[in-house]
């Protein structure tokens, strides 16, 4: 008998584990925004809480910090749009002036391809495959005008959510510390729900400087390397940087690509930046993080993999960005939690 229930419980767990990932899956629209506010408010409660210290109205210190963000982010959009646009409008004609500068090393391999296919298809197969061309990318007007109400929505109701967390979020935690039963089991739900709230928003506000750090390094080294819109490769380095390994492996290649496209002669010196960027990289993610972070904030790189495929199975690229804020914030309030022990122990390296 109690091998049965063993096994109807295991199955009841799956089942339940089951539903749970459809329910994510299937409100991620709902449950995007409100995660990134929570990551949001997180961060800059701090801030509002020195202000608080200083007699400073909760709600004048929350408006201060989100006009600034609504600036900070809108002049961002505005400085880096057209880079963008012109970007995806430039890079096919880019692509067919870079094409004649490697001509001298991809004769040979194009002559070979030539041969084998006319042995194999014949050359009505080749004429009829070099004929065909890809079509540009462009974006249109209308694609401008269709997205923009849709980001704007999202946009506003992030920053709502920030803006109500920073104002109400303490009177929410202290109501949900009332309701807890006795006094012994108040001050461990109290020192737990402290002890999170500082050392997720000291973990995120790190993240967020030292990402802010590594784009403004290296959009300093594309601008002394004279690439082109160094502004915009230093933002995506930066959103980049939030996811590990892949983040930085997809921003080398993004940089190669572009120093190959824009560069005036098919030299080895093209990579130069890119070597640079990967050296800058290589020394944030082994020593500047590890050292500034510590070790309590130190994560397997198995755990970190299997939780970015998992998240960005499920929520697409907003999940690959907050897939390892999501998983250092779990491992915390498993740290504090006896029965979640168990995960932190897994997860840390």
């Amino acid at each position: 008998m109690r091998r049965h229930l063993r096994a109807i419980r295991l199955l009841l767990n799956v089942m339940l584990f089951l539903a749970l990932m459809y329910t994510i899956t299937l409100t991620k629209a709902l449950l995007i925004p409100l995660v990134l506010a929570a990551f949001l408010g997180l961060a800059l409660n701090p801030i509002v809480a020195a202000g608080a210290r200083f007699h400073l109205p909760r709600w004048l210190t929350a408006s201060v910090l989100m006009i600034g963000l609504i600036v900070g982010i809108g002049s961002g959009v505005g400085l880096l749009a057209q880079p963008a646009i012109g970007w995806f409008h430039g890079a096919p004609a880019a692509i067919r002036s870079f094409v004649p500068k490697l001509r001298s090393l991809t004769q040979p391999l194009e002559a070979a391809n030539r041969a084998t296919q006319t042995l194999v298809s014949g050359s009505n197969s080749v004429r009829a495959s070099t004929t065909g061309q890809p079509a540009p990318m462009s974006i249109s007007a209308w694609d401008v005008v269709s997205t923009t109400p849709k980001v704007l929505a999202a946009v506003l109701s992030v920053m709502l959510l920030v803006f109500f967390f920073l104002i109400y979020g303490d009177t929410m935690l202290r109501r949900l510390v009332e309701i807890t039963p006795g006094f012994a089991y108040k001050r461990h739900a109290v020192t737990i729900v402290r002890g999170i709230q500082t050392e997720v928003s000291r973990y995120l506000l790190t993240a967020l400087l030292i990402n802010a750090s590594l784009g403004a390094l290296t959009a300093g080294m594309l601008w002394l390397y004279k690439v082109p819109d160094p502004l915009l490769w230093g933002a995506v380095a930066m959103f980049a940087n939030f996811i590990p390994y892949v983040g930085a492996i997809v921003t080398t290649t993004l940089l190669a690509v572009v120093c190959m496209l824009y560069a005036s002669d098919a030299s080895l010196n093209v990579f130069l930046p890119v070597l640079t960027f990967a050296g800058i990289v290589a020394v944030e993610g082994n020593l500047i993080t590890p050292m500034i972070q510590g070790a309590s904030m130190r994560l397997s790189p198995i755990a970190i993999l299997l939780w970015l495929l998992v998240w960005g199975w499920l929520w697409g690229i907003p999940g690959a960005l907050l897939a390892v804020p999501m998983l250092t914030c779990t491992k915390l309030i498993a740290q504090r939690v006896r029965s979640w022990h168990w995960f932190a122990v897994i997860v840390q390296r």
